[in-house]
């Protein structure tokens, strides 16, 4: 799943982003409230943490206009506001959930699976291409029934191929979703963790899923383009 968080602390933005990350979720963090908005509004995203006290544009303000725009876009409300009155604001202006910091992670965790479970894009929750089946919200993979463990990168970079399944998808796309980076064109991380997933997705199967398009990138699953 891909996950925003609206956090100017950067310490705990940092927490959050490697908390989440090792529970298989993508995650972008925005520093302040105009960022926050120009990110919900351009790219996908299963949930948003958002904190209140945002520089250049307040929590609820960004609630407010994502609300216009995104009605489904499931909301966690993560903030030191801890009155009463401001409990009620934020979840009559939409938000789906409100923790008061200091909080403990493991329930923030729980919370966020609630919500990922409760999402406004039910459908895909579950992927599934050919006999590989993903469930996204409580992070397992199997392939003929049969288990597969993965590193939270490996779900990661699986789980956004699977998403594009039948499509090409180049190295410069897989980085900028699944690292977060610009490409270097020099590095070849892409390819080392495509190895890794053959190996764990691929190996032992006479049906190959995980395709190499030479010139482009990767496809996982038959061409769209070629059953047309």
């Amino acid at each position: 799943m891909r996950v925003l968080v609206a956090e100017d602390d950067s310490s705990l933005a940092t927490f959050l982003r490697k908390g989440l990350e090792a529970e298989y979720h993508a995650v972008d963090v925005a520093q302040d409230g105009e960022e926050a908005l120009f990110m919900a509004e351009e790219y996908d995203y299963d949930l948003m943490i958002l904190d209140l006290n945002l520089p250049r544009a307040d929590g609820l303000e960004v609630l407010k206009r994502i609300r216009a725009k995104k009605g489904t876009l499931p909301v966690l409300i993560l903030t030191a506001r801890s009155r009463v009155e401001d409990r009620v604001k934020g979840l009559d202006l939409g938000a789906d959930d409100y923790m008061v910091k200091p909080f403990s992670f493991v329930e923030f965790s729980a919370r966020v699976r609630a919500l990922l479970r409760r999402g406004g894009r039910p459908t895909e929750s579950l992927l599934r291409v050919e006999d590989l089946e993903m469930d996204r919200v409580e992070r397992t993979v199997k392939r003929a029934e049969q288990r597969i463990e993965l590193t939270p990168k490996e779900f990661a970079l699986l789980e956004y191929l699977m998403l594009n399944s039948g499509r090409r998808v180049t190295r410069a796309m897989i980085i900028e979703h699944v690292w977060n980076l610009s490409f270097d064109t020099m590095t070849n991380v892409v390819d080392v963790y495509i190895n890794y997933l053959r190996k764990r997705v691929d190996e032992g199967f006479s049906s190959k899923l995980i395709r190499t398009i030479r010139g482009v990138g990767y496809q996982l699953g038959a061409d769209r383009e070629a059953e047309q």
